[in-house]
């Protein structure tokens, strides 16, 4: 399978730190991952609030990419400040299940979009591709009844049309992480000026609690941008 970003996005200088862990117990109750949740959503009180949010320089970065691609994000918010704003409303951090919950630490403690996709529900394909939709293409999002794209979004596509994220803030309903996820690739979405350290931090981050938590293994990791892809093999 290999995932890359097509050539005509080259002018967005996008990036992807991309990872895939196999062997998940996802059906885990870890008291250790509670401790880490509530640690984060501290932490978010303590530092940020409402008023300032908007002018943090990675919330502002994304923001400024959804006004270039004509989205307001103040009516579609990046989906890392809609967590944030969901903690510094008192409403704390969503509890899906395990693995979902790591991605959203990872999410809000790195400030950058994290995706997450069930491997089995992808089945085989020859790629996925980070391309530009086209006007009228169908979009099932999580939770929510199928939209129609239009050709100013991105998303991330199998080669027979799935879309599996409309970039950078929605999954699809299609390929959502659920208890029986065993394999799993990650998708941490970069952006223009958005360091590729900080995207590799919350890839690692969300890697690390898999391995020690859910008892699962990284079976590869790399950075795709337009100069590079990355091409990995998984029995499914």
């Amino acid at each position: 399978m290999r995932i890359f970003i097509h050539s005509s996005l080259s002018d967005l200088e996008l990036s992807m730190a991309v990872g895939v862990v196999v062997g998940i117990n996802n059906r885990v109750n870890s008291p250790e991952l509670s401790k880490i949740i509530s640690d984060v959503e501290d932490d978010v009180r303590k530092t940020m609030s409402i008023e300032s949010l908007k002018n943090d320089e990675l919330i502002r970065l994304y923001r400024n990419f959804y006004w270039r691609l004509g989205i307001d994000p103040t009516k579609q918010r990046p989906a890392q400040e809609a967590l944030i704003r969901r903690i510094l409303k008192g409403d704390g951090l969503p509890r899906i299940n395990p693995l979902v919950d790591i991605g959203n630490v990872a999410s809000v403690k790195y400030k950058v979009p994290v995706g997450l996709y069930d491997l089995r529900k992808i089945g085989q394909v020859d790629y996925i591709v980070l391309r530009r939709a086209a006007d009228g293409e169908l979009f099932t999002p999580l939770g929510s009844p199928k939209m129609e794209l239009t050709r100013n979004q991105i998303v991330l596509a199998t080669n027979d049309g799935r879309i599996l994220h409309v970039y950078p803030y929605r999954d699809s309903e299609l390929t959502k992480v659920d208890e029986f996820t065993s394999d799993v690739l990650i998708i941490v979405a970069g952006i223009r000026n958005v360091n590729d350290n900080v995207l590799f931090s919350a890839l690692s981050e969300i890697e690390a609690l898999c391995e020690t938590l859910l008892n699962g293994k990284v079976l590869t990791h790399g950075l795709v941008n337009n100069n590079r892809s990355l091409d990995f093999s998984i029995k499914i």
